[in-house]
């Protein structure tokens, strides 16, 4: 934990460090957001404006394009993670190094050190991206002063390995509820087993063949998966109700209405008595035909990758900002215990946009 301002003199490597040792788990990002905007009220080139725990800050050169440099400041829960140190083989170690504090370092260096790039620049830090899409303080920022979002071409810093990650997948979890009718277990022919009437859920399930569609080059894979299964009121009682959580992630090939119609019609003669939706966020295509992106693409190098997961691209795209996801943690380190980054992904993907941005 400190209190210390940011130092933005700090290369990104040894700035991760510094900001990982702000936690900023979801719901309690305020003092990592109050050291960001500090950090950045003291550039002159920069526009910056608050709203809650996010922060926007801009340049208004008049380039004939604006390009957003956009990361999420909140990281998931810290359970007995693997303490903040720095290692002899340039590894940071610690929640959030990954997911996406080094990101965040980035985009802050490219603030302080960038004053007149080739591009106009808005970074956005916001809050809230590892819990429930209402939560989200992108989707915030979107709602309230959309022209703050206002540009040609975005990229999100998310963990991506240094390499470019086009699109993303949506996600849609739903809940499948079955009914019975409670009894007691001696004599369960009185009642009716809501976890048996469960089966063909997860039989369906089990036998459930993904695609995996190719989309501007990019090869998708989805997956629908049970997440949890719910059900039981105790030891000597037939359960009268019980809840699958499947969660599908699909390519950006389909619509929100299109994926919902698609589960929907995977279980349709599955004895659902009841479906709820219960979180969705959209897909976005990897637009990496857009000339911006082509531009990005070739300045920093690299063979582009689909993005599995799902991430704030999404929303970059529902406001007609094409978008890209790049940033030096890798994902698959992303929430782990032993959460990691090697600091030498941080200062390259530091170089990189720094060249782009002033070539």
């Amino acid at each position: 934990m400190t209190d210390a301002p940011l130092d933005l003199t700090l290369d990104a490597a040894r700035l991760t460090a510094q900001i990982v040792d702000f936690p900023s788990e979801s719901g309690s990002e305020k003092p990592l957001a109050d050291a960001v905007e500090t950090a950045l009220r003291t550039l002159p080139h920069l526009t910056v404006d608050r709203y809650g725990n996010n922060v926007v800050a801009r340049t208004n050169l008049g380039r004939a394009e604006r390009v957003l440099l956009a990361g999420h400041i909140d990281t998931v829960p810290i359970a007995e993670n693997v303490p903040s140190r720095l290692d002899e083989d340039g590894v940071l170690w610690g929640c959030g190094t990954c997911d996406m504090k080094s990101g965040v370092a980035v985009q802050l260096r490219i603030a302080a050190t960038v004053p007149e790039p080739n591009r106009d620049l808005t970074f956005v830090f916001y809050d809230n991206e590892e819990v429930a899409a209402h939560l989200n303080g992108l989707g915030h920022v979107a709602e309230a002063h959309p022209d703050w979002l206002k540009g040609d071409f975005a990229v999100l810093l998310e963990p991506s390995d240094g390499q470019v990650e086009g699109g993303c997948q949506g996600t849609l979890r739903v809940l499948l509820k079955t009914k019975g009718e409670r009894a007691h277990s001696a004599r369960g022919w009185m009642g009716s087993n809501a976890i048996h009437a469960a089966a063909p859920i997860l039989a369906r399930l089990a036998s459930y063949e993904p695609r995996h569609p190719v989309i501007d080059g990019l090869e998708y894979r989805e997956g629908l998966n049970a997440v949890r299964v719910e059900g039981g009121v105790s030891g000597n009682v037939i359960p009268d109700e019980c809840v699958v959580t499947v969660n599908f992630r699909y390519a950006p090939d389909r619509s929100e209405e299109e994926a919902l119609a698609h589960v929907h019609e995977v279980f349709a003669d599955c004895g659902v008595e009841e479906f709820v939706v219960d979180d969705h966020s959209g897909a976005a295509l990897p637009g990496l035909s857009h000339p911006a992106a082509a531009a990005f693409i070739e300045a920093v190098g690299g063979t582009p990758q689909p993005k599995f997961g799902w991430t704030d691209v999404s929303r970059f795209s529902a406001l007609g900002v094409p978008a890209v996801n790049y940033g030096p943690g890798n994902p698959l380190l992303a929430h782990k215990r032993d959460e990691r980054v090697e600091t030498a992904k941080v200062l390259a993907g530091e170089e990189r946009l720094r060249a782009w941005l002033t070539s």
